[in-house]
């Protein structure tokens, strides 16, 4: 089975939701055979690719006029459904910054190692935005994460200084449009079941189960007991 996630490193509801997946694979008996893959996607592709200081708070205050301290309440109220799924976060601190070189790293990481590793990549961007509101624009900030997660320096390096994999980026962003999804965390099952938003794990779990059976049906047997019927222990007469 395989569960594609459409995702933003700097979105609140995104962390959460894969918080919440990943709480009904934990209870699925077959999640081992379970892939998921992690698709870019930006909130704000305007947003500065350079740190100016602002935070989020700040940016969210002045666009829609409510004021700093308005929004870091509304932030308060993300930040407490975090802790209930485990997590302490310092969002009120993060930076409002672009994403798209955060996302070419995961690419990266992906070409390089497969679905494992860039899910290990964005975990790590996400935990130092979200938890340690680090610059996950920063090129320094990117290449100690990407360094730690084991890509290769030189490839780090090359790839913070082109643009390569914003095709990739692009591409994905585009694929979530042609989806109907207008915002993000946005889930699909197995082509067959689309999830928009951080839903509640119970849900996942359902959804999850379903396409699960779809996909690998259990046959009834009808009649009960055969006669005429031969096993390795031998034929009944």
């Amino acid at each position: 089975m395989r569960i594609d996630v459409w995702s933003d490193v700097v979105c609140p509801w995104c962390y959460i939701g894969k918080r919440r997946l990943e709480s009904a694979l934990a209870s699925f008996g077959h999640k081992d055979d379970v892939e998921v893959v992690w698709h870019s996607f930006q909130l704000d592709p305007s947003a500065p690719r350079e740190a100016t200081g602002e935070t989020v708070a700040a940016h969210l205050g002045a666009k829609y006029g409510m004021g700093e301290e308005q929004a870091r309440e509304m932030q308060q109220r993300v930040i407490d459904l975090a802790a209930a799924e485990g997590m302490t976060w310092d969002h009120h601190n993060s930076p409002y910054v672009n994403t798209v070189d955060a996302h070419r790293l995961i690419h990266l990481a992906d070409h390089l190692g497969g679905h494992e590793r860039s899910a290990a990549l964005k975990e790590r961007l996400l935990e130092a935005y979200f938890v340690h509101a680090r610059n996950v624009a920063d090129h320094a900030v990117l290449t100690e994460l990407a360094l730690a997660e084991g890509l290769p320096a030189d490839r780090v390096a090359e790839v913070l200084a082109s643009t390569e994999f914003e095709d990739e980026v692009a591409a994905d962003q585009a694929q979530a449009q042609a989806y109907g999804a207008t915002g993000v965390p946005f889930f699909v099952i197995d082509d067959k079941y689309g999830i928009s938003g951080a839903q509640p794990a119970e849900l996942f779990s359902q959804a999850i189960g379903q396409a699960w059976t779809e996909s690998h049906p259990v046959l009834n047997l009808v009649g009960g007991q055969a006669d005429g019927e031969c096993g390795p222990d031998g034929c009944a007469i």
